[in-house]
């Protein structure tokens, strides 16, 4: 058995998220969309704690994946990835580029989250391989402390958003590994209530949510959840422990419907 990233002495002052995770300061994220990694040092300028680079909904390649993560870091912020899908090989690629840690999306049972954990972990605890030179750097420390250290300090994010994930949700957080349970909102509203957005006062969803959270806290683990706006941020951070604040994209969009309404009133 391992350190989980919760109990971990080891620390790096690269890794902001995760020292703020552990030092229960509440830190904020936000997604990148956009293939570029101008977009993601000017986001990383902003005082956001950690960007989450959008592999499955942004429109994000690999490359655009690399030089972002060197980006975000270079700037004293924590990348992080969000995959597609569970295969090892794009789990492999974003720690490889030197993400500080992932974020897998529909998880619905522990079968999925062991299989998570064992790509994410060097052996003996998982099987990642290695031949990567580039995450040391993001990390600000030699190859070598990397490969000590990488096992417990590598964040591994699940996302629980259908009532499969709800229903097992207790066999997931059991999951020796599992740092960070995130809930997607909109994805657990069409899967639970069958419409998106939710009104919120649901109480099928209010209930999910509830679950989620509480079985998260019974087994350590963190628990993020989206945020569309900074009121709803410091409303959510009273229950969780970080959120992100919506998308690069829609921060584009909401300020210049913001300005042409008033431009054209």
């Amino acid at each position: 058995m391992y350190q989980a990233a919760t109990v971990s002495l080891a620390h790096q002052r690269q890794l902001r998220l995760l020292n703020a995770l552990r030092a229960n300061k509440k830190p904020i994220m936000t997604f990148l969309g956009l293939p570029s990694f101008r977009t993601a040092q000017v986001v990383a300028q902003t005082g956001i704690d950690a960007i989450i680079i959008d592999c499955e909904h942004g429109y994000i390649s690999d490359d655009s994946m690399h030089s972002s993560t060197a980006a975000i870091a270079a700037l004293g912020v924590s990348p992080l990835v969000r995959l597609r899908m569970t295969h090892s090989d794009l789990i492999k690629r974003a720690l490889d580029a030197g993400a500080h840690g992932i974020v897998i999306p529909q998880i619905n049972t522990a079968e999925e989250a062991k299989a998570v954990v064992s790509h994410a972990k060097f052996p003996p605890h998982g099987t990642r391989g290695q031949g990567s030179a580039f995450p040391a750097l993001t990390h600000g420390i030699d190859l070598p402390t990397y490969l000590k250290t990488a096992n417990e300090t590598l964040i591994t994010c699940l996302q629980i958003e259908t009532k499969a994930g709800v229903e097992n949700i207790d066999a997931i957080c059991a999951v020796p590994g599992v740092d960070m349970i995130f809930i997607g909102p909109n994805d657990l509203a069409l899967s639970v209530l069958g419409y998106v957005p939710a009104k919120g006062d649901e109480p099928e969803f209010v209930q999910a949510i509830e679950k989620i959270v509480a079985t998260a806290r019974r087994h350590g683990k963190w628990i993020a959840r989206l945020s569309n706006d900074g009121p709803s941020c410091k409303e959510h951070l009273e229950v969780f422990d970080t959120v992100a604040m919506s998308y690069d994209i829609r921060a584009l969009q909401n300020w210049y419907m913001a300005e042409l309404r008033v431009a054209r009133s």
